[in-house]
């Protein structure tokens, strides 16, 4: 039984030890607390007050992975983390001759002072929006056609996805295999299918299902002798399966099998379905040639990185549908920097927008820069944004590459980190040590010449570091 108090303290307590002198940790995480510990299906959920809104927003940003890392130091079993707005006052920990922004207090107080009763209102740490729809015939009304804004990078993934709406089962587009980074708009597309066809055919039965809910609800159906309802579910009850982050399903063999046919019946009988990966079938680690060879017999449309043109017309839609008039300057920039993904785009243009409401200032190209002034790096990519790419790929979780975890996958996701920080960046092995949990530099050394040996040996690792840095390219340009 976890004391919740003395656990969130000590928590507190070791990451304010390691950042002593950061004015901004103690102004944003010291008003924090732990409301309860739960149980929930497979993990624990540490939920956690936080006094406003911004320190929500503020703390999701830029302090979740330390805190992460710190309670994995002390918890080693799986958990979640939920922020919850308690709406209590709060006493100010910031040292106002410290160089912390007028923006960032004055709008804490604006927040503070106008949400002083609120109900909670959670978010959940480590979970994709997807991942929170209990109902699986749920489409994002937002996701269309019409708000999907086309460029060189989407255009004929766009093209495939309309033309199937438009006629669903075509034996040459089935399945529909969409495939890109994270955040460059699969999730839209799908939804836009679905939506489409609804609206045209309303009496064709959808399913929209994330794989790991498809993964779980397998599971849950082997153990509890239920396989012939869970078939039923997905084989007799709809006619378009659209299923996301299938990259999820190299996990289960079990499950493999049950995906294989539930496919299988689809194309038989002329039924439409279109998945969307991170990843191309043949770089989805574990899975089946079956399955691979039945995802590759339909059509593969990949989504690359937005280029400048198309990230200036995307910001221009969205600020279009905020109610926001900005320049053609402030366009550019907020284009010019948000280079990782579409969600990037939008988030930095939230942010914006949020900071300027709160001031009461209107957007202008200086107050831009302020607010985004830690993303101005256009050309570079980070030692954290490295990792976040190896554990996305790797399916471990970055607190996991800082801790002591020596499973082989986490060791080999590990070393490949090291060893990526170290070529795109110009970092000592002293500092790569720091990077990943104040690991000494001979264990770098080790994984470095580690890394090097196995590629030469092992294609399927090679092929891991190309992918990886095909993203690291994506990011930087270079």
């Amino acid at each position: 039984m976890i004391d919740a108090q003395m656990f969130w303290e000590q928590v507190k307590t070791n990451l304010n030890g390691k950042n002593s002198k950061n004015q901004l940790l103690k102004h944003w995480f010291e008003p924090t607390s732990i409301l309860s510990i739960e149980n929930r299906q497979h993990t624990k959920c540490f939920r956690i007050g936080v006094p406003t809104d911004l320190h929500k927003f503020w703390i999701t940003q830029n302090l979740l992975d330390r805190i992460c890392s710190e309670i994995s130091a002390i918890y080693n079993n799986p958990f979640e983390v939920e922020f919850v707005v308690t709406g209590e006052p709060y006493e100010s920990h910031l040292d106002t001759g410290d160089h912390q922004p007028d923006l960032f207090e004055s709008a804490a107080k604006k927040i503070q002072q106008n949400h002083r009763v609120m109900a909670p209102s959670p978010i959940t740490a480590n979970l994709k929006p997807s991942d929170n729809q209990q109902n699986r015939d749920v489409l994002n009304p937002d996701y269309t056609f019409s708000t999907f804004v086309v460029g060189r990078n989407n255009e004929f993934a766009h093209a495939a996805s309309y033309s199937i709406a438009e006629n669903p089962g075509t034996e040459n587009y089935n399945p529909l295999f969409i495939c890109g980074p994270t955040g460059m708009g699969k999730t839209h597309l799908l939804n836009a299918v679905g939506n489409q066809i609804r609206a045209a055919q309303p009496q064709l039965r959808i399913m929209y299902v994330s794989a790991e809910r498809f993964l779980n609800e397998c599971i849950q159906s082997i153990r509890r002798h239920e396989m012939d309802k869970f078939r039923k579910q997905y084989r007799d009850r709809c006619e378009i399966l659209l299923m996301d982050d299938i990259q999820i399903l190299g996990r289960g063999e079990a499950v493999q099998e049950e995906f294989f046919h539930t496919l299988n019946d689809f194309l038989e009988k002329g039924r439409q379905v279109v998945v969307a990966s991170d990843r191309m079938p043949k770089d989805i680690k574990g899975l089946e040639d079956r399955i691979r060879t039945r995802l590759e017999w339909g059509l593969i449309a990949d989504i690359q990185m937005p280029d400048i043109e198309t990230r200036v017309a995307i910001l221009r839609y969205k600020a279009e549908r905020k109610a926001l008039r900005l320049s053609h300057d402030i366009i550019n920039y907020i284009a010019r920097i948000s280079k990782r993904s579409i969600r990037e785009l939008e988030g930095n243009l939230n942010k914006v927008k949020m900071f300027s409401e709160l001031q009461g200032l209107d957007i202008n190209l200086d107050l831009v820069k302020r607010v985004l002034a830690t993303h101005d790096d256009t050309s570079t990519i980070t030692a954290d944004e490295i990792q976040k790419l190896c554990a996305q790929h790797f399916n471990v979780r970055v607190p996991d590459l800082r801790s002591k975890g020596r499973t082989k996958p986490l060791v080999v996701a590990r070393q490949v980190a090291m060893y990526l920080v170290k070529k795109h960046l110009d970092k000592s092995l002293v500092d790569i040590g720091r990077t990943f949990g104040g690991r000494d530099h001979t264990t770098v050394m080790n994984a470095l010449r580690r890394v090097e040996f196995l590629q030469a040996k092992d294609a399927d690792l090679k092929r891991d570091i190309e992918d990886i840095e095909l993203r690291i390219h994506n990011i930087t340009g270079l």
